[in-house]
Formats: C-alpha cells, sequence, structure tokens
C-alpha cells in the first residue's frame, strides 16, 4: 500500500462524534469532503430533530459580494453575505449578537442570535446602532432530512464539536475550518493537515 493510501485509510478509521448532534454545536466536514458548500465547511446546527430533521447555516463562506450590492435599497451597511447553504439560496438569512434587540430572534448558543425581524435590523442600521461585526448575512441554509445526518455521521463525514461566539463570529473565515480542527486535539492532526487537493501534494 502507497504513502497516499495508507494515509487515506488513517483519515477513514479515526473513530468520531463522540459528540451528539444538537442545537448550538457545530458540524466540521472530514477533509476529503470536496463538495462546494461544504468542502472544509463549519456548520452551525440551528435545529436538530430525528424525526423533523437538521437545519444549520455553514459559517465560513463568504460569497465575495456584500448586503448593500445584494439588496438596492438596503442601507449602506459594510457587511459581507456569507453562503449559507444548499438549501433555498435566493432567500436572506441573518445572524446576530443583538439580543433582544431584535424581536423574535432565537439564541443559539450564548450571545448569538438567529433570525429576528429584518426590519428592526435595517431600522438600527439607519440609527448606526449596529456595526458590521454585529451581524452576518447568509445565503441558503444547510438541511437534512429525518435520519440523514445520522447517515453522515456514521460515515465520518463530520466532526460534532461543541462551540462559542469567539470561535464562530471572531475567527477569520479562511482558518475557521482549522481553528476548530485544532481545537478536536492531536487525533486530528492528520485531518487538519491534508492538502486541500492530494494530487497535488
Amino acid at each position: 500500500m502507497n504513502t497516499f493510501w495508507q494515509t487515506m485509510n488513517k483519515l477513514l478509521h479515526i473513530q468520531s462524534n463522540k459528540l451528539e448532534p444538537k442545537s448550538g454545536r457545530v458540524l466540521i466536514a472530514e477533509p476529503l469532503m470536496g463538495d462546494y458548500y461544504f468542502g472544509r465547511s463549519v456548520v452551525l446546527l440551528i435545529e436538530h430533530n430525528n424525526e423533523d430533521g437538521t437545519v444549520g447555516i455553514v459559517m465560513n463562506k463568504p460569497s465575495g459580494t456584500m448586503i448593500t450590492d445584494l439588496i438596492n435599497d438596503f442601507p449602506e451597511f459594510q457587511a459581507p453575505v456569507y453562503v449559507g447553504g444548499p438549501v433555498q439560496t435566493d432567500n436572506l438569512y441573518f445572524m446576530h449578537t443583538l439580543g433582544g434587540e431584535v424581536p423574535e430572534s432565537q439564541e443559539v448558543i450564548p450571545g448569538l442570535y438567529w433570525g429576528g425581524e429584518v426590519e428592526a435590523i435595517r431600522e438600527m442600521i439607519v440609527l448606526g446602532m449596529v456595526k458590521p461585526n454585529q451581524v452576518r448575512f447568509f445565503l441558503g441554509y444547510s438541511g437534512w432530512q429525518s435520519q440523514q445526518l445520522h447517515g453522515e455521521l456514521k460515515r465520518n463525514s463530520w466532526l460534532v464539536s461543541d462551540t462559542n461566539l469567539q470561535s464562530l463570529f471572531h475567527t477569520k473565515s479562511h482558518k475557521m475550518w482549522n481553528h476548530f480542527m485544532q481545537r478536536m486535539g492531536p487525533e486530528y492532526d492528520l485531518w487538519r493537515k491534508f492538502p486541500i487537493d492530494p494530487e497535488l501534494n
């Protein structure tokens, strides 16, 4: 067996997922996943239910578009838009750290909220009450049907980890996947160091 396939064998046989998925935890993509949406992704789970399915949002995929480029009548606000996942990619979603100031928000982890009344966000921007680093916009979201995510976890497609506001909102996007891999400990150094394109290594 050559070195490449020895490495592949080790990658596929790491026993991961000691934590169960639930709202407020993250999924960390295994390094062999080359999907546009999920390659080297970190997905925050918003909702998880074995019967109803799972909703999550990719946290580390900037789209290269600013919110003011996407919505013509949006107030001037220099905030990038991220790719949230492959579901309903024509819809805009948002997360924020504004808490109860945005009605109908859902706190996912301490200090980080999902959704709420977008008009409240718009008004706060007009009044200069919110900074770009307090809100993150996403196109689309990530979704799994009942038991679908469970099957992917059994195949070691994802690691499950706890998280915090600092890691998700204050880690640079291109460093986030590596950041979470480092947090998982030395057992996953092989995953962390695996090249994006093994053929170029």
